[in-house]
């Protein structure tokens, strides 16, 4: 039917029912299961789940090993949930906020037995919506699933994987000239991805040479440090210095890139600065939410690039991961421009980490 929503248009709906606490359905090769973020679940939908069937509780492999929960399908842990725990049960094993008040989450039984791909396909729906990595799912019989996909977003995992896997395509949507204390030639271009998820822009200081090498940052979104002038990172300074060489040069492409926190969003980084107070350090506090060390995707900005015309760069960046994805995707990096600006009392012991952990040049 041609008004009915694409898998593309039922995924971002499916975001938003995770973060309204609105189960969606996940299905695969005869199976299906109600699937629901924990965060944003109520004691009265995780009663009504239980009407349905028994609760099963995924978190990432990060998150089991700080509950000390044995993970059984390698990326994640699948884990039983006793028939007289709530809402605040899921949500301690969510949420590592109390932990150290309350380091005893057990005993916990994980599971083992049939497949965790509708459990992986969860989390990774709950990340995109930047909740805890944490979802309580529910398998129904063929029956229910069919039933139900008037009343949910039904999503097959066949057609799901491959949108969740790929890079959404991104289409320009305007720009306009936009004078800045870097240069009075500046032009700002707007992005959008076909997935509806964040925006991107593109930061054109003078006219670059699209046959020529060009001074270019992706430069990951960063709310406290770019706006409030946050002394906890580096970030504010980097995109300062970063626009004010490419005045200085005359031409430079700066991408700002909307993936606050590393990827999981500003919600999940204020949990992250709220670990750190507890004395974690930021890869720590990632994990201990559920997250990588990073979860963000660098192919979004070698896409833009390519798409206004560059092939080389001249990377501004102390990240090798950056250079590395790059030329992952076919973009020539002829030359790293060290971007050390920003040093603080404050995150003196966050650049350290970003050297130690992140592999960072400093």
């Amino acid at each position: 039917m041609p008004l009915a929503p694409t898998i593309t248009e039922r995924l971002n709906r499916a975001r938003g029912d995770l973060r309204m606490g609105v189960p969606v359905v996940l299905a695969a090769e005869g199976r299906a299961a109600l699937a629901v973020a924990v965060e944003s679940l109520n004691q009265a939908r995780l009663a009504a789940l239980r009407d349905v069937g028994t609760p099963e509780l995924a978190i990432t492999v990060r998150r089991a090993e700080t509950l000390k929960a044995r993970a059984y399908d390698d990326d994640l842990a699948r884990l039983a949930v006793p028939a007289e725990a709530d809402v605040a049960w899921l949500r301690a094993l969510a949420d590592p906020a109390d932990d150290l008040r309350m380091p005893l989450k057990g005993p916990l039984r994980s599971l083992r037995d049939g497949s965790a791909d509708l459990h992986r396909a969860a989390i990774r729906l709950v990340k995109s919506a930047h909740l805890l990595p944490a979802a309580l799912l529910v398998p129904v019989p063929d029956g229910f699933a069919a039933a139900a996909r008037d009343a949910l977003t039904f999503l097959p995992l066949a057609e799901v994987a491959p949108v969740l896997n790929d890079l959404s395509p991104m289409h320009a949507v305007t720009s306009a000239r936009v004078p800045m204390v870097a240069s009075q030639a500046g032009r700002v271009h707007i992005f959008r991805p076909e997935d509806g998820t964040e925006e991107h822009y593109a930061i054109e200081i003078g006219r670059p040479d699209r046959d020529a090498p060009v001074l270019a940052r992706l430069h990951s979104a960063c709310f406290t440090g770019d706006v409030l002038g946050s002394l906890k990172c580096d970030c504010g300074p980097q995109l300062r210095a970063a626009l004010m060489q490419m005045g200085e040069e005359g031409a430079g492409m700066l991408l700002y890139l909307n993936q606050e926190g590393r990827g999981i969003g500003l919600a999940n980084k204020m949990r992250a600065y709220s670990l750190q107070d507890q004395g974690f350090d930021t890869v720590e506090a990632n994990h201990r939410l559920g997250f990588e060390d990073d979860e963000r995707d660098f192919r979004i900005g070698a896409d833009i690039l390519r798409r206004m015309g560059f092939s080389s760069v001249r990377l501004l960046t102390n990240n090798p991961r950056k250079i590395a994805m790059m030329e992952g995707c076919g973009l020539s990096v002829v030359e790293r421009v060290p971007l050390k600006v920003g040093r603080t009392m404050q995150n003196a012991e966050y650049l350290a980490t970003k050297a130690a952990k992140s592999g960072h040049m400093l």
